[in-house]
């Protein structure tokens, strides 16, 4: 997959490697359905409803999770504004009475109690009423924020919050029974660094990826011309293949829609199956990256000799290293401390080699798939919940995975107890928050993009940098002016999260922005008509020939890498 187009080739050698190529193909085709999964794009939001408890004996610090409900509990914003209270430990008791408990032990001090036997308001007035300063819960069940009816909220005047039985219990053996504790929320910014680090993942990939299938459109018409002049709809000999029937768009479509339904039902049983094909398509496309790469460095693929056969050292070893970061990612794929790194590193390999691989024809194509895929995306997201039996997305809940309950929505749902991590789909870009120290510690919490919240606008965007290779556009205008529209909706996309405080579908900014964009631009320099044909127009077989990186005119030489 590395060679644009190839020339003169052993007829075998050939044959099997069209069949390589076809193969990994089919996977990214499966892949492809997959990745309409999550067109949308999320990022959580918390309202107030996650806490530090920090305990201290004098010597040693160390923090926990706290869940709470901000209309109860008023909390300090910081640690240093934050009133220090002894703890006194009566994890024996639920306190659905005051019998056998003296309200000297417990005056003017933080108390952990159960959960269970009575509601929180009642163990809040009781402790309230024994002179407590602040009540807190330990609970051996998943968390949410306790809740309460207007008047109960009025009756309780001391803070009140819940938090793993597991992490008292690890406390106790850290600081023993003397423990100083301290309870705070830190306002979590509604802007976070990570939206810009995703801003950042999408623009550059779908940049980077325009330009590398423009560089391989030059490379493939200089070697057509090189060697007899093939047609401009034929298929390069790399397996690359292009979109130019309508019908395939729709039927394409379709198949999305039915894999999606699909998924909704059958989650359980398809996650892994699309896990195995993103290890494999992955693991392909890191290695087609990285081999460009080093092409563009002119790195020597240092061939041997071996049983006859010439071997590259190169590739071998470069194999190897993709293959050991897709299976490192496959292991270690529910460690959300680090592996977003993996999963991000894997993800632009795939989205650049995939917008490499795929073409669309003219832009004609263009504007049937991009619409098409926003009318899926908005009826998936916005439509489906209006008839679903539980008012749920059908986008949302396959995208986040139907087991994550933490995640969806502005509720917060944290377990007591570990468990066995849900499996999740692995199409979308993940960014941890930074600035989100305290969900942090009650779980990680992420701005998510999904694949195709690239791919599809980056399929528009690589169209306009082969056009502009077609018309011998030496500023390449058209990819620009595609990238800046994207960066646009990109922005739009963002802003109207950050004011709704909800995840959005990228798709429904990305696609008017791009085609509009792009559409504007080839009017205004009288190309719409050839913009709009695209490979079926005569700007092929004009005598105009690409141009080559130096900005010179291609006399025809042999063909390249991309």
């Amino acid at each position: 997959m590395k060679k644009c187009y190839t020339a003169n080739t052993d007829q075998s050698l050939n044959k099997r490697y069209v069949v390589v190529s076809y193969t990994l193909f089919t996977l990214k085709y499966m892949l492809v359905v997959c990745i309409s999964l999550s067109y949308c794009f999320y990022s959580t939001q918390v309202i107030c409803q996650e806490a530090i408890l920090h305990i201290s004996n004098g010597a040693t610090d160390k923090e926990y999770c706290l869940v709470y409900n901000s209309l109860w509990t008023n909390l300090s914003l910081s640690l240093s504004a934050a009133t220090a209270y002894p703890l006194v430990n009566l994890s024996s008791r639920l306190l659905c009475s005051s019998a056998g408990v003296s309200p000297a032990i417990v005056r003017g001090k933080a108390v952990v109690v159960m959960r269970g036997g009575c509601n929180f308001s009642q163990k809040a007035e009781i402790a309230q009423d024994l002179g407590a300063a602040a009540l807190i819960v330990a609970s051996t069940k998943p968390m949410s924020p306790p809740g309460a009816n207007v008047t109960e909220y009025e009756k309780v005047q001391i803070p009140l919050a819940l938090m793993r039985y597991m992490d008292f219990l690890d406390a106790q053996n850290v600081f023993g029974e003397e423990m100083q504790v301290r309870l705070y929320a830190p306002a979590v910014p509604v802007f976070d660094a990570s939206i810009v680090v995703m801003l950042l993942i999408g623009v550059v990939t779908v940049a980077l990826g325009g330009y590398w299938s423009g560089a391989c459109e030059r490379e493939r018409l200089r070697a057509s011309r090189g060697g007899g002049g093939r047609g401009g709809e034929e298929k390069s000999d790399s397996g690359d293949l292009a979109l130019y029937s309508p019908l395939k768009v729709v039927i394409f479509v379709g198949l999305m829609c039915l894999m999606l339904v699909l998924m909704y039902f059958f989650y359980k049983y398809l996650v892994y199956v699309i896990i195995a094909i993103f290890c494999l398509a992955s693991a392909t496309a890191l290695f087609s990256c990285l081999d460009a790469l080093l092409d563009l460095a002119k790195c020597s693929p240092m061939s041997v000799t071996v049983l006859g056969g010439s071997v590259s050292v190169r590739s071998v070893l470069l194999s190897a290293v993709c293959v050991t970061v897709a299976v490192v990612w496959g292991v270690y794929r529910n460690e959300d401390r680090w592996i977003w790194i993996l999963q991000d590193l894997l993800g632009v390999a795939f989205c650049l080699n995939f917008l490499k691989t795929i073409s669309l024809s003219n832009f004609k194509i263009c504007v049937i798939l991009l619409s098409l895929l926003l009318l899926y995306d908005v009826f998936f997201v916005f439509i489906t919940p209006l008839f679903m039996p539980n008012g749920e997305s059908i986008m949302v809940q396959v995208a986040l995975g139907p087991d994550a309950a933490g995640e969806k929505g502005n509720t917060v749902e944290v377990p007591a107890e570990p468990s066995t991590p849900y499996e999740k789909l692995p199409v979308v870009m993940r960014v941890p928050r930074f600035s989100a120290w305290t969900q942090n510690l009650c779980g990680m919490q992420f701005s998510i993009l999904g694949y195709g919240d690239i791919i599809v606008p980056g399929l528009l965007v690589a169209y306009c940098s082969r056009f502009d290779v077609w018309v011998n556009s030496p500023k390449k205008i058209y990819l620009f002016c595609c990238c800046i529209a994207y960066l646009c909706g990109m922005v739009l996309t963002f802003a109207v999260m950050l004011v709704t405080k909800m995840g959005q579908p990228a798709l429904l900014y990305l696609v008017p922005f791009t085609l509009l964009g792009s559409a504007l631009l080839a009017w205004r320099r009288g190309e719409m008509r050839q913009f709009w044909n695209g490979t079926t127009y005569e700007v092929l077989d004009s005598t105009r020939e690409p141009l080559l990186p130096d900005g010179t005119p291609d006399s025809g030489s042999g063909g390249g890498k991309c």
